[in-house]
């Protein structure tokens, strides 16, 4: 049996006096991709900002490869090995792409050279607009150029915030390609999807958050497959 990357036990987690989780479990094997999906206000982007240090559980406790983590703050996070991209405000409009990648080598030694060059490579669009400033890129390209300054640690496990939300369809469909390539050499991810059948499309496993609580886990295509799950969740 697998040894989880990243595991959830119990977790309660809130906003001042508001608690939002409840008891939430879910784990991500190495080089997993798993989508957690549910309604507007379950509590998606609470369990991301709770493993990435933004909030503290409550109760229960955060394991990263083997380590306990909750309660850390984010550059602790960072350097254990996790990436995240939020939502919103992912990138820093101001600064030019290549320096929005240097801001993402901090937390490295080696200055992070070699690996941007290699970004460059996966991403070609942001080579070709690497003296530009991200205030001037798409929706889309300011998407890509957040994923590729989540990894530039080299992040053994990705958490991504609603990577399609805002962009036109195809635009979006561009972005999942990405994350999917990104899993693809290796690194775990954790996405949180409200256009769940997509994010389902590209991934391994599917989880069912709802008023803060675990409501189903599956392989992805169950979670598809799932008459009730699609009904409640999948628009039918």
């Amino acid at each position: 049996m697998t040894t989880p990357l990243l595991q959830l036990d119990g977790i309660d987690s809130g906003y001042g006096e508001a608690q939002i989780l409840f008891g939430v479990s879910i784990s991500v094997d190495p080089g997993e991709l798993v989508c957690l999906i549910g309604p507007n206000g379950a509590g998606k982007s609470t369990v991301l900002k709770t493993i990435f240090g933004l909030l503290d559980p409550w109760a229960g406790t955060v394991t990263y490869d083997a380590v306990s983590i909750g309660g850390e703050d984010p550059a602790a996070v960072v350097r254990t090995g996790i990436g995240y991209v939020p939502q919103r405000r992912n990138v820093f409009g101001s600064l030019t792409i290549e320096e929005n990648l240097q801001m993402g080598a901090v937390a490295r030694d080696d200055g992070g050279t070699t690996v941007i060059e290699r970004l460059y490579e996966q991403f070609p669009i942001l080579a070709d607009k690497r003296a530009a400033r991200a205030s001037t890129l798409s929706g889309g390209q300011r998407q890509i150029l957040a994923f590729a300054r989540a990894l530039v640690p080299e992040p053994r496990l990705l958490l991504i915030d609603e990577p399609s939300a805002g962009l036109a369809p195809n635009t979006a469909a561009s972005v999942f390609e990405h994350v999917a390539a990104v899993n693809e050499m290796g690194t775990a991810v954790l996405m949180v999807e409200q256009n769940a059948k997509r994010g389902l499309a590209i991934s391994d496993r599917g989880i069912v958050l709802d008023q803060g609580a675990v409501e189903f886990t599956a392989p992805a295509d169950a979670v598809l497959e799932d008459e009730r799950i699609a009904e409640l969740y999948l628009g039918g």
